[in-house]
């Protein structure tokens, strides 16, 4: 874990803002497991910060539901069940669909080719099975749609679903296999955009989740 750099102050985001994305980037990618404490005294020394901006970073995290405080244990990371889990899984079908449709409707010509750049990309790295390049462009893609959809709604709730998913993309596109299929219906959702074809990439956009669901619960089965 790295210590916050004070040479190059970023403005826009507070010292408490800077925390959080730390903790909450460890918790998402497992560093911090599920029953963990959390320690300010080892955090502040961990981080070189004073322990205010750690408390207030716990404070949005018991808020977003990702840790918890417990009598005689203090804060103690709740992460993901696989109830939670499937939970977001189920609100990305139900909303994604209506986000590609309303992409293919409001998408600009430079949205368009910058997600034609993006799968361009994702069809580059899956041949040489590159992980983490296939799953930023995975989350870019879906970036994409979501901006062009126009909603705020649907943004703010799509993107935080996804960022909290980084973990699980990861691991699904480390499978070859799925990483091509993922590929294969990336190109259907845009040639549908690119159509202005609204029905056909809503039908995709949800079979795309549907596959991804699907995937996950194979890998749970065969995990048990």
């Amino acid at each position: 874990m790295s210590r916050i750099d004070r040479n190059y102050p970023e403005p826009q985001r507070s010292l408490h803002g800077k925390i959080y994305e730390i903790l909450e980037s460890n918790i998402i990618n497992g560093v911090y497991k599920p029953g963990d404490c959390l320690s300010e005294s080892k955090l502040s020394e961990e981080l070189g910060v004073s322990r205010t901006p750690i408390r207030e970073a716990f404070r949005q995290l018991e808020h977003e539901g990702l840790v918890v405080y417990k009598p005689n244990r203090g804060v103690v990371v709740r992460g993901f069940s696989e109830e939670d889990i499937q939970d977001i899984y189920k609100i990305r079908l139900m909303l994604e669909g209506m986000t590609a449709r309303r992409a293919t409707e409001n998408i600009t010509p430079e949205q368009l080719e910058e997600l034609k750049e993006t799968i361009e990309l994702e069809e580059f790295y899956t041949n040489k099975n590159d992980v983490k390049q296939l799953a930023r462009l995975d989350s870019h893609f879906h970036e994409i749609i979501y901006i062009a959809s126009g909603s705020r709604f649907l943004i703010k709730t799509l993107r935080k679903f996804h960022h909290y998913l980084g973990k699980i993309r990861s691991i699904s596109l480390s499978d070859p296999e799925r990483a091509k299929k993922t590929l294969i219906e990336h190109k259907g959702i845009f040639e549908s955009i690119q159509s202005k074809d609204r029905e056909m990439a809503e039908i995709l956009m949800e079979q795309h989740i549907r596959n991804a669901t699907r995937y996950i619960e194979k890998k749970k089965d065969k995990a048990e």
